[in-house]
């Protein structure tokens, strides 16, 4: 479940037990105050979304040669958006990239959004996690292409249908040691004892027709990172 979804339940009762399957950053929005003893009766995965952007970024630097400035697409209503904004800018740092951050939070914003990414021409796009982003993921790449961009995102979903790379948890994973978790607390176990637990398998999609369309070659170093690549 996303994060909102678990303040929902997390609202509804301090008594039922809680199982979260992915959550990006279960601290920031107050679902749970330490990971190792989560306490109360939430427990369950974090899919450590926010921590990963900079290892997107990173990527990016290794695709895209002489990468100096880095368009960002967020979703400013969701509280995911802060913390993970503040890795990539510290990763941004350390790469000696600028950002040039987009706000969009409804079709109309996306419109103006796209809108500056044309105009602005950038080296590359990150977009953070987000269900409206994701939702909007065809359109997204279909202009990142249309304008050259190369672009990183959160989700395979993404590069399935025209993004260049995505970078992100094994979901799949994740959601079988959530049932794990359940398991244990069926035969006795306390939310508040069980850690909440972090990825351990993760998944690097490479959309290789996209980094033809762009005149891109993946150095040799990404492509033996990838899990898949689509041909």
């Amino acid at each position: 479940m996303g994060h909102w979804a678990a303040l929902a339940a997390k609202r509804a009762t301090r008594t039922i037990p809680i199982v979260m399957g992915a959550i990006g950053d279960p601290i920031a929005p107050g679902l749970v105050s330490n990971l190792a003893h989560p306490g109360g009766n939430i427990t369950g995965f974090s899919s450590l979304l926010g921590e990963m952007e900079a290892k997107r970024l990173d990527l990016l630097k290794e695709i895209v040669q002489h990468l100096s400035h880095v368009a960002v697409l967020v979703n400013p209503t969701n509280r995911y958006t802060g913390p993970a904004l503040q890795h990539v800018r510290v990763a941004a740092e350390k790469l000696k990239v600028s950002l040039r951050v987009h706000e969009v939070r409804d079709p109309t914003t996306l419109d103006s959004g796209l809108d500056s990414l044309t105009r602005e021409r950038s080296d590359a796009l990150l977009v953070l996690a987000d269900p409206f982003l994701l939702n909007q993921r065809r359109r997204i790449a279909q202009v990142a292409l249309k304008i050259g961009l190369p672009s990183a995102y959160s989700y395979r979903e993404h590069a399935e249908v025209g993004g260049l790379i995505a970078y992100a948890p094994n979901f799949g994973d994740l959601f079988r040691r959530a049932a794990s978790y359940v398991d244990k607390i069926l035969k006795g176990a306390k939310p508040a004892d069980l850690p909440i637990e972090q990825p351990t398998k993760f998944e690097l999609v490479i959309n290789q027709k996209t980094a033809k369309a762009l005149g891109l070659t993946i150095p040799q170093s990404v492509l033996l990172q990838a899990t898949q690549v689509i041909e």
